[in-house]
């Protein structure tokens, strides 16, 4: 009888464990709660094989009200799936900056990396670009002062209105390398997403990091490309002008002895050959991403320490978020309502 006692009790938590990862699936806050309420360590159920929490399918769908209540039921925030992605990397791979807001404010690790090829969230983010989810990555890295465009420009200021800013873990956390030497501006670039090259430009990236030989990459550019030359194969002019503008090599040789010029001229991508093939006459001028300004730092910091909701209250605001730049702010800490204002 006590053996049946304990593989109905196994079975029973197998179904309710089912039951929310279902809900987290299908954005059913309601279905949660109540799974959570009746046996709040369900939160640690995993599925079999691919080993996704109810916190992984929740993030990937971009529900964050699930997000925050799995959270607040004390699961781990850094829990891996069979690939070792977390929920922050999942997130950021479908472009949910709410519930990347979420994580972040809740303490996620942003430098975990994943099993496959040794990527972050940064680099899924990149890859895809969402931008406003790269922002949020490195809020805790850029301090929130009016100046930052200018420091940033040319790292001089007021030292103290940025004792906060550490411009060397900045730079080793923009610039990490996933396997092959991949770094998040390669991705980005290869992918021809503007917005993500200039915002990712503007914070440090470096534009002379090359890729490497790796075993477990297969590399059809070759090793020792720049991202220039991720931005040639993938054929976006924009991209390619930028990276010049913020002196990228149009003459640097990969392994392979291509320089950008030629991986463009390999993968068929003639409206380049005039960007790749002169210098350009003097810089541009670049405007800043209009998601560096964002005083994320301040606002993640008062969140962490006063707590933080969300409030349907908040839907008479006709203040724009600070993050996403568009829709109406729908975070509050401790009742105070914080706007790009």
């Amino acid at each position: 009888m006590r053996l049946l006692s304990i593989v109905g009790n196994s079975f029973g938590c197998s179904a309710s464990g089912e039951r929310l990862v279902s809900a987290a699936r299908d954005g059913d806050l309601q279905e949660a709660k109540a799974l959570l309420d009746y046996n709040p360590r369900l939160a640690r159920y995993s599925t079999f094989g691919v080993r996704n929490s109810p916190l992984h399918y929740s993030a990937a769908q971009g529900h964050h009200e699930i997000v925050s209540l799995l959270l607040e039921s004390g699961v781990d925030i850094n829990l891996r799936n069979y690939r070792g992605q977390t929920a922050l990397m999942q997130a950021c791979q479908h472009g949910h900056w709410e519930v990347v807001q979420t994580l972040v404010v809740f303490g996620a690790n942003v430098h975990r990396v994943d099993y496959l090829n040794g990527g972050t969230a940064l680099h899924l983010a990149a890859l895809n670009g969402h931008t406003r989810c790269i922002r949020l990555l490195l809020a805790d890295y850029i301090p929130s002062v009016p100046n930052i465009w200018n420091l940033l420009r040319n790292r001089s200021g007021n030292k103290e209105s940025i004792s906060e800013f550490d411009e060397s873990a900045l730079c080793q956390a923009i610039n990490k390398p996933a396997d092959g030497g991949i770094t998040a501006l390669h991705m980005a670039s290869l992918n021809g997403h503007v917005e993500s090259v200039q915002l990712l430009l503007d914070l440090g990236a470096s534009v002379s990091v090359l890729t490497v030989e790796d075993g477990s990459t297969i590399d059809l550019i070759g090793a020792g490309s720049t991202a220039l030359h991720y931005a040639a194969c993938g054929g976006n002019a924009q991209c390619c002008q930028i990276l010049i503008a913020r002196g990228a090599s149009l003459t640097a040789e990969n392994a392979n002895g291509w320089s950008p010029l030629m991986v463009a001229r390999s993968w068929h991508r003639t409206c380049l050959e005039e960007i790749l093939s002169t210098e350009l006459g003097g810089q541009p001028q670049m405007l800043p991403s209009p998601y560096l300004s964002l005083p994320l730092m301040s606002i993640v910091k008062i969140a962490r320490e006063c707590g933080w909701r969300t409030s349907e209250s908040l839907a008479t605001c006709q203040d724009p978020c600070v993050v996403c730049l568009e829709r109406k702010c729908t975070v509050a800490a401790e009742g105070l309502h914080y706007s790009s204002a």
